[in-house]
């Protein structure tokens, strides 16, 4: 980080605290005027685990039945982040006995205690529109049996916050951040006594967020799925509390939830869950239908690509791909080097993913979740198709990401054809990857195929120098497919195949007529809400680009259905703390 840089969020934090202390003197409201329904969803395993004593955020798991919750030892600042923002509060609502509310309860009151004079990483504006949706959604369940004295200080409190807001929300990072803090002020606005005045400007400036932020496509800079759907989440809820008040959305506030749901649709996956890419995971279970519902937008999701996917889908099947070149600047982040990686799911269950982002692993999970090879889809030795920037803030963001990725979809003469392109390997090696997708219109099988070639005589001389520095062995390359961890693999028919076995029962076998070795290899799964990485498998073929063309053909086939009569309803495993 630049000395400039790091003075400018050393001076943010600063005015972040002088307001919060400000508005720690402010006059407080004494109650609601109206309250928006509660719609936020949490997760009864997490609550349970709540209850039990049992703290895991951020990936850290903290047990210790006893200690207050602002008591315990933060592992890290991302663990402090998570409580901070309350999100926590859904979990215990979930489970909603006495036990939890008396919990959620003692957790407020400490957090107002110590925090609630504006201490604390907690006051900055994303942290406190988030915190402000999950005080006002369970107000009935954190208040119920309270005396007078502990509601003067919940209202108190959220007069404050709503008040820091106000001064603050401008400053949340552009995109998400922004969006949870407009959605707490508008939230805060239309529910307090007094505090009225700053729904009008909370308005108008998420008006102004949704044009700048909401692309044509329905997308957002990032490319995060997991993030459109939260971005989709607070717009739906913001929505609905102006309506519930008598109030109208801004035209440009309705128009970006229109964008967003059918391009949500495309990155469904049969399961319900979202493509896992850029940083994204699969989303609650069933958040995403139960976000699609609330906005009761009914468009399907269009033709061509959604935020720079492409979707097929037939019979039980969907598969999708990354068919755009990946977000660059501060968009880039999170983002990985993952275009042309595709996923596979079959009903209920996944059977062909991306690794996942390692964020809630630390550091070195995050940057290995990001390569290339942590994604199905092709990387030459020791390369992805783009690179993590080399120190200071650009360290994290993603240079020498591909430029050109054509894509075209089309109609097969037994299905639906993806194909694509990108120019990732072009300065390194002079190659293009290029890739098809074909399935068939019953779902049950995909063919593809994969292309290293050399388009010009620029990329044939990088290709030519690349191949006198292997001493003519030739560019290796690795084709992977990586599997979800329910997925049991095994070597079949001497190697010259693999076969897939699905909870369901589905069995699914992988082959390949390319010259090149095939094999079965470890690999995992970065999933969150975990302690550690999940053992998972991945399919392998390796070989080496010794000609300006390299072709490598391979398919997945469906061999045998779910058993008659059986229905693939078995829930996932809740949310575990001892893997």
């Amino acid at each position: 980080m630049s000395n400039s840089e790091s003075f400018t969020a050393r001076r943010t934090r600063w005015m972040h605290r002088v307001y919060a202390w400000a508005s720690a003197m402010a006059r407080p409201a004494t109650g609601f005027v109206s309250q928006p329904e509660p719609r936020t969803i949490g997760s009864f395993a997490r609550g349970r685990q709540l209850v039990a004593g049992n703290f895991l955020f951020a990936g850290h798991l903290v047990e210790d039945t006893q200690a207050d919750m602002w008591e315990i030892q933060m592992p890290d600042a991302g663990f402090e982040e998570e409580l901070h923002g309350f999100i926590w509060l859904d979990d215990l609502a979930a489970v909603g006995d006495l036990d939890a509310r008396r919990r959620a309860q003692a957790w407020l009151r400490g957090w107002i205690a110590l925090y609630g004079n504006g201490r604390g990483m907690g006051w900055t504006p994303e942290l406190t529109g988030r915190r402000i949706i999950r005080w006002i959604n369970h107000a009935i369940f954190l208040l119920r049996a309270q005396d007078k004295e502990i509601s003067d200080a919940f209202y108190r409190s959220l007069a404050q916050q709503t008040i820091f807001l106000g001064h603050r929300w401008h400053k949340a990072t552009p995109g998400l951040p922004r969006f949870e803090a407009l959605t707490g002020l508008i939230y805060a606005g239309l529910s307090l006594e007094g505090m009225e005045r700053h729904v009008a400007p909370a308005v108008a400036a998420l008006e102004k967020e949704c044009r700048g932020q909401v692309d044509a496509q329905g997308g957002i800079p990032t490319r995060n799925p997991e993030e459109l759907l939260e971005v989709f989440t607070l717009l739906t809820w913001a929505a609905a509390a102006l309506g519930e008040a008598g109030m109208a959305a801004g035209d440009q506030h309705l128009a970006a939830i229109e964008r967003i749901a059918p391009t949500l649709r495309t990155l469904r996956h049969s399961d319900g869950g979202l493509a896992r890419f850029h940083g994204g995971g699969r989303g609650l279970e069933g958040r995403l239908d139960h976000a699609l519902a609330a906005s009761g937008v009914k468009r399907r999701q269009p033709d061509g690509l959604s935020m720079g996917y492409a979707r097929l889908s037939a019979g039980r099947t969907s598969v999708i791909v990354d068919a755009s070149a990946p977000p660059r600047g501060r968009a880039s982040f999170n983002a990985h080097a993952s275009t042309l990686a595709f996923e596979l799911t079959s009903g209920r269950r996944p059977l062909v993913v991306n690794c996942g982002s390692g964020i809630s692993f630390g550091e070195e999970w995050q940057r290995a979740g990001r390569a290339t090879p942590s994604h199905s889809t092709l990387s030459l030795e020791g390369y992805s198709s783009a690179r993590l920037g080399s120190n200071g803030v650009r360290a994290q963001m993603l240079v020498d990401a591909p430029k050109e990725v054509p894509i075209e979809m089309s109609q097969a003469p037994d299905g639906i054809r993806f194909q694509g392109g990108h120019d990732g390997y072009v300065r390194t090696h002079g190659l293009t990857h290029a890739r098809t997708l074909e399935l068939t219109f019953d779902g049950r099988g995909i063919a593809g195929e994969d292309i290293l070639v050399a388009l010009d005589d620029v990329g044939k001389r990088r290709f030519d120098e690349a191949m006198e520095a292997s001493r003519l062995q030739g560019v290796p390359f690795q084709l992977r497919f990586h599997l979800h961890p329910e997925v049991d693999a095994a070597v079949d028919m001497g190697g010259a195949a693999i076969s897939l076995v699905l909870k369901s029962g589905e069995l699914w076998v992988f082959r390949t007529d390319s010259d090149t070795l095939v094999s079965l290899e470890n690999s995992v799964y970065l999933e969150k809400g975990r302690l550690k990485p999940r053992a998972a498998q991945q399919i392998v073929l390796v070989g080496r680009a010794v000609e300006y063309a390299t072709r490598m053909r391979w398919s997945i086939s469906k061999t045998q259905e779910t058993a008659i009569g059986i229905r693939d309803l078995k829930p996932d495993r809740p949310i575990e703390v001892d893997d």
